[in-house]
């Protein structure tokens, strides 16, 4: 597998989250923008996303043969067209990456004749501001080359974890969907600051600032949620109180059931002729 400096890359489907790759690729010199090799679904979408050094095209057959890595950004349902479309172009000297939800590595590797290496991941919305975290798992053809070389490219946004692909659809469920969770909670209390009398503004900063640092409390000192909970939460004092509200409420029973039922939804995306 080819190193970093003669890295050629196919990004099929420049959406949202292949457009935020992309430009973290070009940012970080992990791919020189003549070796990148972007398509989108048709000649009239959008390209705002894309950097101004990247030109994109609609021929994924043709990305694909001019790259030694083919990064798979479209939808779960369009996953088995796309792979037939490239597979001319697939060969065991290439690597297959693909950030589609609910798609595993043997659904690609049974559309291919070759021995072609695949790397499923699942990277997360917070990608866009460096602040992601991937899941990285290896189909039967992949060795560990290809884990580290998909490693280097998504730590380019953030965190990465390497995980047993059985793991991947409730992975989807908590770090891919729990974005949406956290916006809701983070709303929520900026809303109980508004009544208690900040202005919708300073509500809102306190509450973001306030989550980032609490969830950077976990990740650097590795103590369990539950005891750095227990550090804030003094004897007969306001914050015990607002636990209970918390508790009465059935918070943690409702956020363990969101991510149960979207781990759930995960497994159901991928739609295929097979009916698998």
């Amino acid at each position: 597998m080819a190193n970093s400096s003669q890295l050629r890359l196919a990004v099929l489907g420049a959406g949202k989250m292949g457009g935020i790759l992309i430009e973290a690729f070009v940012k970080q010199g992990l791919v020189a923008p003549k070796n990148l090799h972007v398509t989108v679904g048709h000649a009239g979408a959008r390209r705002k996303n894309l950097p101004s050094s990247v030109s994109a095209g609609t021929d994924n057959r043709a990305a694909a043969k001019k790259a030694n890595v083919i990064l798979v950004c479209v939808k779960p349902q369009t996953v088995g067209q796309v792979i037939d479309e490239i597979a001319p172009e697939l060969s065991a000297s290439k690597l297959v990456i693909s950030i589609a939800a609910s798609v595993p590595t043997d659904y690609i590797e049974r559309r291919l004749s070759a021995k072609v290496p695949v790397i499923r991941t699942m990277p997360n919305t917070p990608s866009m501001v460096g602040a992601g975290i991937t899941a990285i798992s290896k189909g039967k053809h992949a060795a560990q080359k290809h884990v580290d070389l998909a490693k280097k490219l998504f730590g380019a946004v953030g965190k990465t974890v390497v995980v047993d692909e059985k793991n991947m659809d409730a992975i989807t469920g908590l770090s891919a969907s729990g974005p949406a969770f956290i916006y809701i909670i983070l709303e929520s209390l900026a809303e109980g600051g508004v009544k208690v009398g900040l202005s919708r503004e300073l509500a809102t900063l306190l509450a973001a600032q306030m989550t980032l640092g609490a969830a950077k409390m976990v990740v650097e000192t590795g103590h369990h949620p539950a005891l750095l909970k227990d550090t804030v939460t003094t004897p007969a004092g306001c914050t015990i109180d607002g636990i209970l509200e918390l508790e009465e409420g059935g918070l943690r029973v409702t956020l363990i059931k969101a991510v149960v039922k979207a781990a759930q939804r995960a497994k159901e995306l991928l739609i295929t002729d097979e009916g698998t």
